[in-house]
């Protein structure tokens, strides 16, 4: 899970990733496997161009919603990627 990677959000139960997901703005390494519970967050792509409008994301305005927190104020509408090999 390093900066700019993609990985699957998923709840307490480590099996229970499918749709959602996160790009992480820094190093967390625990979020590695194995993590503090035994599980990761499995890491499934990298942003390798673009990485500025990934820092943009980063510093909008966050709150709390529907039970969590550091959720973006006004919804952050991603309009293109490409998945390269």
């Amino acid at each position: 899970n390093e900066k700019y990677t993609l990985a699957m959000a998923r709840t307490m139960d480590p099996h229970s990733a499918s749709a959602q997901f996160f790009i992480n703005t820094k190093d967390n390494s625990f979020l590695d496997y194995p993590g503090q519970d035994g599980w990761g967050y499995a890491v499934f792509g990298k942003v390798v161009e673009g990485t500025e409008v990934v820092d943009k994301i980063e510093q909008v305005e966050t709150g709390n919603k529907a039970g969590h927190s550091d959720v973006p104020v006004e919804p952050v509408m991603i309009e293109k990627a490409e998945i390269s090999e």
